[in-house]
């Protein structure tokens, strides 16, 4: 059944913008979008619908450092305020730094699941991702930062 735009429905779309930073490309099409522009356009569409869960596939893909972190920061503050949001993130690093639970996959099966501080090890990077690496912690925040292994071919010299 549709309804009218209601006021509530008005105040869930500027929050939405507001904490996505595109307020100011209200006005435009879509297609007039930059791919983190409309990313970022994506994910005030799905805020501005106040659902208590919060699915998401790549939600950082196409952004900028900078937005990556805004974007993982609107997250996490979803949580804070008793919202689920599941996403998908392919980088780590992320994962393990704003994750509260985390479910490692490889070829479409979980390989190990938990908190981060506990899930994310040298050994478990090198089984999901094949990639000689160290886990040391995040000077910042703790959490568990992946750092490759240096593995370049030496320069001819």
């Amino acid at each position: 059944m549709l309804r009218r735009f209601s006021r509530a429905d008005e105040a869930a779309v500027e929050a939405a913008l507001a904490s996505t930073g595109t307020a100011d490309l209200a006005d435009r099409r879509a297609d007039e979008l930059s791919g983190g522009q409309r990313q970022r356009a994506w994910i005030a569409m799905v805020l501005a619908q106040e659902t208590p869960l919060v699915l998401l596939d790549e939600p950082t893909t196409y952004l900028d450092v900078a937005h990556q972190i805004d974007v993982l920061n609107v997250l996490h503050r979803l949580v804070t305020q008793g919202r689920t949001v599941v996403a998908v993130l392919h980088d780590l690093n992320h994962a393990a730094r704003y994750a509260t639970h985390l479910v490692a996959m490889r070829d479409g099966r979980i390989v190990a699941e938990g908190h981060p501080a506990s899930t994310v090890g040298t050994a478990l990077v090198a089984e999901v991702f094949g990639m000689p690496n160290q886990v040391v912690p995040d000077p910042v925040t703790g959490a568990p930062l992946v750092v490759p292994a240096d593995t370049r071919e030496p320069a001819a010299g």
